[in-house]
């Protein structure tokens, strides 16, 4: 399916089976970064197409997880889940 945008065609991307955890994850990008769903899966896939070859993808990726590790303590509420709390009280 095609939408026609400042006159030209703009192509649609629809993804079914998205794992849940995957999900979870882009949505919470969404959050942090004040964007749409559609607009981080946009900036997510944009970075991920253009890191460069599979291996430096890999090691970006494997620094990341470290990171990310690091961050947030097993057991610690993640900043974003207690701010979504907060907004839903």
């Amino acid at each position: 399916m095609l939408l026609l945008v400042n006159g030209g065609p703009m192509p649609i991307l629809q993804i079914r089976d998205l794992p849940k955890p995957l999900y979870e994850k882009l949505k919470d990008l969404a959050l942090q970064e004040r964007r749409s769903l559609s607009q981080q899966a946009i900036v997510t896939l944009e970075k991920g197409l253009t890191a460069g070859s599979p291996v430096e993808r890999q090691y970006v990726l494997a620094e990341l997880r470290k990171a990310e590790s690091l961050r947030f303590p097993k057991g610690l509420t993640s900043p974003a889940t207690l701010i979504r709390e907060d907004r839903d009280r």
